[in-house]
């Protein structure tokens, strides 16, 4: 995690917010999503809600690419696939009613139903990484909503710390509120008992935050006042987790080819408007 990762998902947290409509709908905030990713016209061409999450999806997995802290798919790089990932994932779940299985699944179907445009790129690196992050995160899909939204919610909190600190850096101290409710989100989701089963997917998220918590400190300290009020780490209240990366190999072969074979027809380029120094393409 860092401040760029965070400024590119407050873009689409404005643009296309993670929360329902009074009607209980999701909606677009801006245009360009839909003018990018749905051929121009959300209303016939991002009929369903899974259309419409997976054009934001796209349009937030293309600007990370772009930037180039995600297109190697290194390893310091997984974490922030699995935060795009996460955030896929919740939106996906923000009705009871979705059933989600594969991501690739629904993928696949965003690109034989759309009737507009997935990707920007014909650039074989891109769609690569596409299938890798895909199948290789598609782990995630099999945990508790509850466990989710408390991942994303925690990551949420720590997002806007990084903004904050962008936006103001006068004095951090007065972020001790933010960092109490991140521990409050990490205690919630270390006391669940999957991390005493051995659940080594669920152990992972969990290094994951308290890693990018720490990286956070580190930012804070070189970049704003007053941050030795807030807590240095979680170690306080936590216990210390040994984490072993869970692999998914046994769909790679398969899904990889599935995937691919709809990603290169499907790849296009485009003309993309810029608005606050994010382009959607």
């Amino acid at each position: 995690m860092n401040e760029d990762m965070c400024k590119f998902f407050e873009v689409i947290w404005n643009d296309f917010p993670d929360t329902l409509d009074d009607d209980r709908n999701y909606k677009f905030n801006n245009d360009q999503i839909c003018e990018t990713y749905c051929d121009k016209t959300c209303d016939n061409n991002c009929k369903t809600d899974d259309d419409k999450i997976m054009a934001g999806w796209i349009s937030l997995l293309k600007t990370f690419y772009e930037s180039g802290l995600i297109n190697d798919y290194a390893p310091n790089n997984m974490n922030i696939g699995e935060y795009i990932i996460i955030w896929l994932i919740y939106m996906l779940k923000l009705k009871d009613d979705n059933t989600i299985i594969k991501l690739s699944e629904k993928y696949n179907e965003y690109i034989d139903n759309r009737g507009g445009y997935s990707l920007f790129s014909t650039d074989q690196d891109y769609s690569d990484m596409i299938v890798k992050l895909i199948v290789n995160k598609n782990y995630l899909v099999d945990m508790d909503k509850n466990i989710i939204s408390n991942f994303y919610e925690a990551f949420k909190i720590l997002c806007s710390m990084y903004n904050d600190i962008n936006s103001d850096p006068s004095d951090c101290s007065k972020y001790f509120t933010k960092a109490k409710e991140f521990s409050d989100k990490y205690q919630n989701l270390l006391n669940n008992n999957n991390i005493n089963n051995g659940d080594s997917s669920y152990s992972q998220i969990l290094s994951t935050l308290s890693t990018d918590y720490k990286n956070f400190k580190s930012y804070c300290a070189e970049n704003c006042g007053g941050c030795r009020e807030i807590p240095s780490n979680l170690d306080a209240i936590t216990t210390q987790i040994s984490v072993e990366i869970p692999v998914v190999i046994s769909e790679a072969i398969s899904s990889s080819s599935s995937i691919s074979s709809k990603l290169i027809p499907a790849l296009l380029v485009f003309v993309i408007p810029v608005f606050l120094g994010v382009s959607y393409k």
